[in-house]
């Protein structure tokens, strides 16, 4: 299983589809959007579950947090069921939101990989895809990875996404001994 993490507009959802044509197993791909477009309005869209500030800041209270928790035991089933999984993930609260996620996923053989971009790279991506607030790279980029422990890092800044994946491949198979139980 892989988990990956970055801010918004970094590349991980692309990356995570070139995982998917470079692993030879099948692997399916899930991100916190399908989980946040999964919530129903009322938790999107008030004072409750996830706010999006006008600035791009994200917040997210107990409800969420409760939620999410239900959400990482589903896609841990999915893996222990012996499907491989990509994670595509933001880590708001850095150390907090991957123990959270490690607490979900214990028992699997998880390989952790931070996303990195140049905050001007992740700006300018944010502005072409037209459906993030304007900021949320920027208000990320000082959290996501803030006390994060990866097994494989790459920056995405000036590697296209397949090349990302090579090397997250390469890095896996290298720190988890050639083992990835999906």
């Amino acid at each position: 299983m892989y988990v990956l993490n970055g801010i918004s507009s970094s590349g991980k959802s692309s990356i995570a589809r070139q995982l998917q044509n470079l692993l030879p197993e099948t692997y399916l791909r899930f991100s916190v959007d399908d989980f946040v477009d999964a919530l129903p309005e009322r938790l999107t869209s008030g004072e409750q579950g996830i706010g999006f500030g006008s600035d791009g800041r994200v917040q997210v209270d107990d409800t969420f947090v409760s939620l999410e928790r239900s959400w990482t035991a589903g896609i841990a089933a999915i893996a222990r069921a012996g499907t491989g999984v990509i994670l595509d993930d933001v880590f708001l609260g850095g150390t907090a939101s991957q123990e959270r996620t490690r607490t979900g996923l214990a028992g699997l053989n998880v390989c952790w990989v931070g996303i990195h971009c140049d905050l001007a790279v992740a700006v300018e991506r944010e502005a072409a895809r037209g459906d993030r607030a304007p900021g949320m790279a920027a208000s990320q980029i000082d959290l996501v990875h803030r006390g994060v422990g990866y097994d494989v890092e790459v920056d995405s800044t000036d590697l296209a996404p397949a090349e990302c994946a090579a090397r997250i491949v390469a890095a896996a198979a290298a720190a988890l001994g050639g083992r990835n139980d999906r």
